[in-house]
């Protein structure tokens, strides 16, 4: 860490050298030292920490604040600090191109295609880094779209208790994350049911996926009451059970359907279109799944069964065909973007968004033209 004083405009190095001079005392002499600071390091302090380190120039690398996270390798491989370890590994190798990588983050930084607002509406919003692959999985969607992705973290139970009525009116897409437990639920499910109304961009992950069903079950299906057991073991109408494979398991930790599995789409549908292909795989976490006695009733109703594990026997993938934008799985997609790569789901879930936005646009003009 070399720390800046603003009051007078000063890094100050002693920091480091303590550090570097109490792994010295142990029998470890650095090679390279990433130095975290606010402020570009000059050549003046570079050279000091150089000097008081035993450490060459080269390998003094300034580690300093950057508008994303995805720009820190165009920072790292500008002071070359692949070809210095490279050099100290005596390693050969072919020169590092980041052309590509560097357009990517000038997306991220200056989208060309505006803003588009997205709630995600979840129970653990207060430490939104529970969060933190569903928000990387959003931005990617915007460097997809070469859009800003504006995220607004929603509290369920805030918007369960009415305290933010009419909230949405104002955004351009809805997601509802995974999660576990009934706590904020009713809330989720209000939500749920604003967007497929209204025509926002939906998009449910996990329990969201559970909560679509119970919300279209309710409202839809006529099915009043309707639960997960998870929830309410009680429910009348339970549209969320236990898979087969866990109906005698107590035991918690390590028990779920975990890791990837494939899944099959069904052909004309909308997520086969976002995938461009009609057997995935995907990465899975959960316990419960979508009650198979009642497939039929919801598909008499109007939600399709887009997604189902090869067997037939688990939904994956739900969605209704004459919405804008209602899609939910079972599975994590989050877990398989990356910034360069986004997920299809998410990629596909942002261009709706900006199609909201821009339409929202329009008629706010044509409001004000009349």
């Amino acid at each position: 860490l070399v720390p800046y004083i603003a009051a007078v405009g000063e890094l100050k190095t002693k920091p480091t050298q303590h550090s570097v001079r109490e792994l010295m005392e142990i029998g470890i002499q650095p090679d390279v030292l990433i130095c975290r600071a606010e402020q570009a390091l000059d050549e003046g302090t570079r050279k000091k920490i150089a000097l008081f380190t035993n450490v060459p120039i080269d390998g003094v690398i300034e580690a300093r604040d950057v508008d994303t996270i995805y720009e820190v390798p165009l920072e790292l491989r500008r002071q070359r600090l692949d070809d210095v370890v490279l050099d100290l590994l005596q390693i050969e190798a072919p020169q590092t191109d980041l052309a590509e990588w560097g357009r990517m983050v000038e997306r991220v930084k200056n989208p060309s295609s505006g803003t588009v607002r997205i709630a995600v509406v979840g129970k653990y919003t207060e430490l939104v880094d529970a969060y933190k692959s569903v928000q990387q999985g959003l931005i990617h969607g915007g460097i997809a779209n070469d859009v800003k992705v504006q995220i607004e973290w929603v509290s369920s139970e805030r918007y369960e208790a009415g305290a933010l009525e009419r909230h949405f009116e104002g955004f351009d897409g809805l997601l509802i994350p995974g999660g576990f437990g009934d706590r904020g639920i009713e809330g989720m499910l209000m939500a749920i049911e604003w967007a497929r109304e209204n025509g926002l961009p939906f998009f449910g992950i996990c329990l969201g996926l559970q909560c679509a069903i119970i919300e279209y079950a309710r409202n839809v299906s006529g099915r009043t009451g309707a639960n997960s057991l998870e929830f309410d073991p009680e429910t009348e109408h339970p549209v969320i059970c236990l898979m087969d494979s866990q109906q005698q398991v107590t035991a918690k930790g390590g028990t779920m359907r975990l890791g990837e599995y494939a899944a099959s789409l069904q052909e004309g549908s909308r997520v086969e279109e976002v995938y461009a292909d009609q057997e995935i795989k995907e990465r899975h976490r959960h316990r419960y799944e979508v009650n198979n006695e009642y497939r039929e009733l919801f598909e008499r109703s109007g939600l399709i069964m887009s997604g189902t594990s090869p067997d037939q026997g688990l939904v994956e993938v739900i969605e209704l065909p004459d919405h804008p934008w209602f899609i939910a799985c079972q599975f994590h997609p989050e877990l398989k973007s990356r910034p360069n790569r986004p997920h299809p789901l998410f990629a596909s879930f942002i261009k709706a968004a900006a199609a909201h936005a821009a339409g929202s646009q329009t008629r706010t003009a044509g409001g004000a033209r009349e």
